[in-house]
């Protein structure tokens, strides 16, 4: 059976139990029935599902990897970590992180004025901020509020001018201050589509000749020893080990310069993000090539062995990594609304009493005789007849009649010679022939609003249907989303094949489960046709199974008009005018109509047809 690569992408997390997807935790409920009881409490349409345990289970291990790096190579600096709230801001996650990152003093990372506040709102007691990106003066105001606050606060300068705006603003202030971090600008760069965040054109940071004059202005102004960081980023997801060890290697050589130039509070070096996550399904398509035991082992050794050539203190550690922390915690299942080629069964064949095409009486002796040793050659001959049909469609030689029972049976075909091959479903010339044959799922979901990355970065996420994996899927398939635009589609790729069960939604439900979406996917998400964030709830496994906590529903279209700024209560005003002012029915008629709109109205935007 396909398990959709599960062993590869699921890290442990979900697993396939008596043919359904299950969370690889306590009791290990299946995810099924968890959606189940949602939608017998009303909640119908997409679901997004976020499991905290699996936000603690990446924070142990990043935490337990650097602690056991450090403990074999006798490290004396420490490990820190932050998560940096542009990954996912809401607060269903970010609360959720804060508190299970406690024990460990897990901290946070901004960048901006917005994400800044909440950091200082939700932040552990004594746990580090970290503060990047480009400031204002405002921006760095806020961050010397924080220290007064008490918080552990490092403001990163990603330029002169703002070394210069925070030399300015700490004349003015109290007297506790932040520490100050500098981006350095290397040379190295990363892997990947993300791989232009580092580099020496890059965005953000420090050249060397900028690093020389910025040591200078802290010296002159007397705030040298508040400068406690550098900081260095190569880029996100980064698939390879090799460019982060070159990239360690440059920042602990400026390090050490550093500390020779007399910086003599710095301490910490701090990584940034980059800690790759698999996303792929498939063995021959991984996206990276190393493990966090690897990442934290190379990671001290290398800090290690420089520090102890230059003889200087072995610096603290931080890292960002928020994509390794979110990814793998959320989980959108939404129901398959219509299966495009479900029109194509053998009771919808039309075939005249006499007088068929020959080419029709040949397509049908084929799709009765098929077997599996015949299967391949009758599936490329059923094609070659509908290319002949269509030919003498347009020639006039055939009727309407005659090419819909051709569309039929070229379908009925390749849906048996698919069940019969088996196995070899997946050689190179079938799957050719399933590219031309492929399933339309209509979804119940917006590609834009929950896998933005989808579309924008043609980045894959692991998709596998919640049940029936007891059962051989036969379809190779497409996915549409409900939106109106042809972009809202996962076209089914013969590099990374996608194949579904054959059902009748009419007759049994069909969910698919869309994983690792609790990275960057909430955050970035569009409102196209103004279909909003799903309904979400917090699943918390417990000795029982499971309980469901913390259910926010999708937003209303009313309050989506009023996020645009629509004037909500003029919208139902002019409605009502409207209805009372028309001359097609009657009053009582009107009643109803008018009670019709407002449900319509404070009900979100997803498809309630067929129950879904």
């Amino acid at each position: 059976m396909n398990n959709y690569g599960i062993d590869i992408w699921a890290n442990d997390s979900f697993i396939i139990k008596n043919g359904k997807v299950c969370v690889d935790y306590g009791k290990k409920p299946a995810i099924l029935d968890i959606v189940k009881e949602l939608r017998n409490d009303g909640y119908k349409g997409p679901l997004l599902l976020r499991f905290p345990h699996l936000i603690q289970k990446q924070i142990e291990k990043i935490y337990g990897n650097f602690a056991k790096a450090k403990k074999e190579c006798s490290y004396k600096g420490s490990f820190n970590a932050v998560y940096p709230l542009k990954v996912n801001q809401y607060p269903g996650f970010v609360k959720q992180l804060v508190k299970l990152g406690k024990d460990y003093n897990y901290g946070l990372e901004a960048g901006s004025k917005a994400e800044l506040l909440i950091a200082m709102a939700y932040n552990n007691e004594n746990a580090p901020i970290t503060v990047n990106g480009f400031k204002d003066k405002e921006l760095i105001n806020i961050g010397f509020i924080a220290r007064e606050m008490g918080h552990n606060i490092t403001l990163t300068i990603e330029g002169l001018n703002e070394l210069e705006a925070i030399i300015d603003i700490a004349k003015q202030r109290f007297k506790p201050k932040p520490n100050i971090g500098i981006r350095v600008r290397l040379h190295s760069i990363g892997s990947g589509i993300w791989a232009k965040s580092g580099g020496i054109n890059s965005k953000f940071g420090l050249t060397s000749t900028e690093l020389i004059e910025a040591i200078e202005l802290l010296k002159e102004n007397k705030l040298l020893d508040y400068f406690t960081m550098i900081h260095f980023h190569i880029g996100s997801q980064i698939s390879e080990i090799q460019p982060i060890k070159k990239a360690l290697n440059e920042a602990a050589n400026i390090y050490t310069e550093l500390k020779k130039m007399g910086a003599n509070n710095l301490k910490a070096i701090n990584l940034g993000g980059g800690l790759a996550v698999e996303y792929s399904q498939f063995k021959n398509k991984n996206r990276r090539n190393y493990n966090l035991n690897e990442y934290a082992n190379d990671v001290v050794f290398i800090l290690k062995n420089i520090a102890e050539q230059k003889k200087v203190l072995e610096p603290d550690i931080f890292i960002e990594s928020g994509r390794f922390v979110a990814a793998n915690h959320a989980v959108l299942v939404a129901p398959v609304l219509e299966l495009f080629s479900q029109e194509y069964a053998e009771d919808k064949l039309s075939l005249k009493d006499k007088n068929n095409p020959k080419l029709i009486d040949e397509m049908y002796d084929l799709y009765k005789s098929i077997k599996p040793s015949n299967a391949l050659e009758y599936l490329h001959d059923s094609m070659d007849y509908m290319e002949n049909i269509l030919t003498l469609f347009d020639l006039g030689y055939v009727d309407l009649q005659d090419r819909s029972n051709a569309e039929i049976l070229l379908h009925l075909v390749a849906k048996k010679a698919i069940v019969l091959l088996g196995d070899k479903q997946y050689s190179a010339d079938l799957s050719a022939i399933q590219d031309e044959v492929q399933e339309r799922y209509l979804v119940n979901f917006s590609v834009f609003q929950s896998m933005p990355d989808f579309w924008g970065l043609s980045q894959n996420f692991p998709i596998v249907p919640i049940h029936k994996l007891n059962e051989e899927p036969t379809r190779s398939a497409s996915i549409w989303d409900i939106t109106c635009d042809s972009d809202g589609e996962i076209s089914y790729s013969k590099n990374n094949p996608l194949f579904l069960h054959d059902v009748d939604i009419e007759k049994e439900e069909y969910f698919l489960g869309f994983f690792l979406l609790g990275a960057y996917q909430e955050v970035l998400s569009m409102k196209h046709n103004l279909f909003t964030h799903p309904t979400e709830a917090t699943i918390k496994i417990n000795d029982k199974g499971y309980e469901i906590k913390n259910i926010i529903e999708a937003q209303s279209i009313l309050d989506v008009l009023d996020d645009l700024d629509y004037d909500i209560h003029g919208i139902k005003d002019i409605l009502n005018e409207r209805i009372s002012n028309s001359k097609l029915v009657n009053e009582n008629q009107k009643k109803q109509i008018l009670g019709e709109l407002y449900l319509f109205l404070n009900d979100n935007a997803y498809l309630k047809n067929t129950g879904v």
